[in-house]
């Protein structure tokens, strides 16, 4: 495992060498430099209390954090025992999740900021699924990284392509390549990690020391799944960084909270951990004031899965309804097995713009059509599963009089 030079020298000088000695002897260090207001009576009433810098983000709201992930899995675990039954693969017995093994800050974009840092010198590869969102992209150009795709094929459902992975580490740029995304159910595919999958591209990343960063966002949000689909969160076959946070499990973009929580063999986890932790302690991004919200807000998590899971699985059966109905039969959906967009398949004889702003002039409507997520071919557009179920009901309904028109030569 090769990591940044970004992350400088953490050999300690002299004086830190000095320090470190004495608080291990217990003995307490005051500083003629202290410049932290808050260690002299001059915090505002508003912001009370005094501030200690935890690059990793406050212990006690990490260990609120660790409490409710370490529930969750354990959850996740007797659940996925159950569908044992069903053909689902086992899942192995959870461990208490380590606070000192999450980083709090404040996206999962942040997330993929700073890990970009820790693996990736300026021209170094990381690998992103495509189809996919254009996040890694954008982040990998500010972040001077290149980004390469490896493909996600359509046979009835998606899956990874294993093969063309490893071709493109056997290609001559492949010892470039620092770090793999898995999107852990991909945007806008739907598509899950399957055992199988999982298994490849752990051992895969193990042998030639590659990170895998997990995007694991939309996990909860299940549609139709198979069975044996589990988080990468925890995996110990490999260096792995799994990312979450409430932007989607509260369903609310503005409360920016994300985390990264860090897992695999032991020698590289405490490597990866003590050059992240230079990372965090220059960002020192999270804040106190926040923090102290952590339990409520992780308190307010299972209603709001509830509630988003219902929406989305309902619309997701009008939608199927609905295209049932509709007497040309030329629209269909492609099989989504979790998150909240799906993709809406159309004759490819109609351009992907011209349908978006047919959509725009007719119904006052607009759209993300498929060459927004690289999507091979021509004739597919993203649809939101988050409206409620009679402006659902309308946007379907638009994008299909949206084709027909288009597929009738007098309109």
């Amino acid at each position: 495992m090769r990591f940044s030079s970004r992350v400088g020298s953490t050999r300690l000088n002299a004086i830190a060498e000095a320090e470190r000695a004495a608080r291990a002897a217990g003995i307490g260090l005051e500083t003629v430099n202290d410049s932290n207001p808050t260690h002299h009576g001059l915090a505002p009433a508003q912001v009370p209390g005094v501030y200690t810098a935890q690059p990793r983000g406050p212990l006690a709201a990490r260990e609120a954090l660790a409490e409710f992930l370490t529930g969750r899995a354990r959850q996740e675990t007797a659940e996925g025992r159950q569908g044992e039954d069903d053909g689902g693969a086992p899942a192995d017995g959870p461990e208490h999740v380590d606070p000192e093994r999450l980083y709090l800050l404040s996206s999962t974009s942040q997330a993929y900021s700073w890990l970009f840092k820790l693996m990736c010198d300026p021209g170094d590869i990381v690998l992103g699924p495509k189809p996919g969102y254009p996040l890694i992209e954008s982040i990998g150009g500010l972040e001077g990284v290149e980004t390469m795709e490896y493909q996600l094929r359509f046979d009835g459902s998606w899956f990874i392509d294993v093969p063309s992975v490893e071709r493109l580490l056997d290609g001559e740029r492949g010892e470039k390549v620092r770090a793999i995304v898995l999107i852990n159910p991909n945007n806008p595919t739907g598509s899950y990690v399957h055992p199988g999958e999982r298994e490849a591209m752990v051992e895969l990343c193990r042998r030639r020391g590659i990170a895998i960063i997990a995007d694991e966002v939309f996990f909860d949000y299940s549609l139709e799944p198979f069975a044996g689909n589990r988080r990468l969160a925890g995996e110990r076959g490999a260096l792995v960084f799994a990312l979450d946070g409430f932007s989607k499990s509260l369903a609310a973009p503005h409360a920016k909270v994300g985390w990264i929580e860090v897992s695999g063999p032991d020698d590289l986890v405490a490597e990866a951990q003590r050059r992240l932790d230079v990372i965090a302690d220059d960002y020192l991004p999270f804040s106190d004031i926040i923090a102290e919200r952590m339990p409520e807000l992780l308190g307010a998590v299972p209603g709001q899965l509830r509630r988003v899971r219902e929406r989305t699985q309902s619309n997701l059966r009008t939608l199927h309804a609905v295209l049932a109905a509709d007497e040309t039969g030329v629209v269909s959906v492609l099989r989504a097995e979790g998150g909240w967009n799906v993709l809406l398949r159309f004759p490819s004889m109609i351009d992907e713009n011209e349908l978006v702003l047919r959509l725009i002039h007719d119904a006052h409507l607009t759209g993300q059509p498929g060459y927004f997520f690289d999507m091979a071919a021509n004739g597919y557009l993203a649809v939101s599963l988050l409206p409620v179920p009679e402006v659902f009901a309308r946007n379907v309904t638009a994008v299909l009089d949206a084709v027909a028109a288009l597929m009738d030569p007098a309109s």
